[in-house]
Parts: structure tokens; C-alpha cells; sequence
């Protein structure tokens, strides 16, 4: 993968915290080796972790277009919340000029094709995924939107001196995150679905709400201001000890 690519989305935002796979492991054997504790009894005493960060996220790790199209008839959920542009599909096409939306965080996805297209050298179409010498997109429709049958699609990845290069075990959630992060209740739940912040929540909440696109005060998580772009309508959220105890929109 190009130093593009991988910067592409990582430079404006961090992913939902939750570990997955060898990343829950590398983070026990972290705090297995540098936080545990002597007691005066002379016994170790392991960091317990949130539940947050129990949660299982499952990858894919496509390496070809064969492996990205194994996901075609499937429903995929957005973890990369504010990030991507999303376009009207006009047969394994789309225009770059006109993008229809941004995707929300949490918004199920039914995927109905991978295909590949050349994008424009600069502009907003190439500001989160690197061009390469062809964008790989993912045709979907939105089953929960005002129109479940149209075909949108958008940037996953790209093809670029002689390898494919993919992002979207980073884009999506292969499994219902509603499901996944069920300890956060249905009514914090009602408002993440709608993008709206309230007091109480999380960062991980929050940004699942409001999207990944984040300019953060300070280097403490959950004890900190957070400003996040929120598609447009930037919105400022003070926590403390991880609750959101002041929301102030933007001007």
C-alpha cells in the first residue's frame, strides 16, 4: 500500500476505538509487559479493558479485485463516518463533479458491484483516497435512505504501479455495529442513528454520530474538546472522564 493511500484517511481522523484481531492481542501483550502493577504481595495486577475495546472487528485484507467482489450481495455498515463522498452509479461510472453526499457513520450499505475507474489528477475526489492510475469503487445501494433502489457508489482503494491497493477493511464494518457495541443501549443508540450529539456520550459515540473528521484539544481521550466537522454543521463537545458534558455548534 502507497504512503498515499494510507495517509488518505488517517490524517484527518482516528478509527472507532474498538481491537480486532491480532490488534486485541498486541494490546493485551502491551499491557501484560508495560502496565501491569506489583502489589505489596508481590503479584501482578492486569489493566482491565472497556468494553469498547473488546469488541471484535472482524478484516477481510482483500489483495485483488477477486477478493473485493467476494463482498457483492452483502450488507456492510460505515465505520469511516464523514469521510468519503458518495456518487451516483451510472452503469460502472460516476461523475467526480457531483457528488451526491458524504457517508454517515453507522449507515448500512448492500453492495452491488466493484468496479474500476480513472479520476481526475486533483480535486476533492482524490482528497481521502488516493487516485493511483485507477480508483477502485464499491457500487451500493442505501436500504434505510428515501431511495433504496438507486446505485450509488464510491472510492475504496486504487490501483497504482502494478498493485491494487484497498482501504475498505478500514471504510466498513463487516458486521452491524449496532450489534457489535449493543452495551451502548438502544437510546444512545436512537440518537447516534439520527447524527445528533448529547451529553453523555463517549468519544467512540460521538464520533460514530458526528463522523471521523475531528480537530481535538488535547491528548487525553475522554478528558478533552473535540470539534468535528459533522458534514458542514461543525459542532465543539467538551468531555470529561469520556461523557460529553458541554455541546457547542459552530458558528
Amino acid at each position: 500500500m502507497t504512503n498515499g493511500l494510507k495517509l488518505a484517511l488517517g490524517l484527518t481522523a482516528v478509527l472507532v476505538v474498538a481491537v480486532g484481531g491480532e490488534m486485541l492481542y498486541l494490546h493485551h501483550r502491551n499491557v501484560v509487559d508495560q502496565n501491569m502493577k506489583v502489589t505489596r504481595r508481590g503479584e501482578y495486577q492486569e489493566t482491565p479493558l472497556t468494553e469498547d475495546q473488546t469488541v471484535f472487528l472482524r478484516k477481510e485484507r482483500p489483495d485483488s479485485l477477486k477478493d473485493e467482489r467476494t463482498l457483492i450481495g452483502k450488507t456492510i455498515w460505515v465505520s469511516a463516518g464523514g469521510q468519503l463522498d458518495y456518487y451516483k452509479d451510472s452503469g460502472k461510472h460516476v461523475d467526480y463533479k457531483h457528488p451526491v453526499g458524504v457517508l454517515l457513520g453507522a449507515v448500512p450499505l448492500v453492495v452491488k458491484d466493484v468496479f474500476e475507474q480513472v479520476p481526475p489528477k486533483t480535486g476533492p475526489a482524490v482528497a481521502r483516497i488516493a487516485g493511483g492510475q485507477k480508483h477502485i469503487l464499491l457500487a451500493f445501494t442505501m436500504p434505510k435512505s428515501a431511495d433504496p433502489n438507486t446505485v450509488y457508489a464510491t472510492p475504496i482503494g486504487n490501483y497504482d504501479d502494478g498493485s491494487y491497493n484497498f482501504l475498505s477493511d478500514e471504510i466498513f464494518f463487516y458486521d452491524d455495529p449496532h450489534v457489535l457495541y449493543k452495551h451502548w443501549g438502544p437510546e444512545m443508540w436512537s440518537h447516534i442513528d439520527k447524527h445528533e450529539p448529547v451529553l453523555g456520550m463517549s468519544e467512540n459515540q460521538a464520533m460514530m454520530a458526528l463522523g471521523q473528521v475531528i480537530y481535538p484539544h488535547g491528548d487525553t481521550i475522554g478528558d478533552r474538546s473535540v470539534g468535528y466537522e459533522n458534514n458542514g454543521h461543525s459542532v465543539t463537545i467538551d468531555f470529561v472522564n469520556d461523557k460529553a458534558v458541554k455541546i457547542t455548534p459552530g458558528t
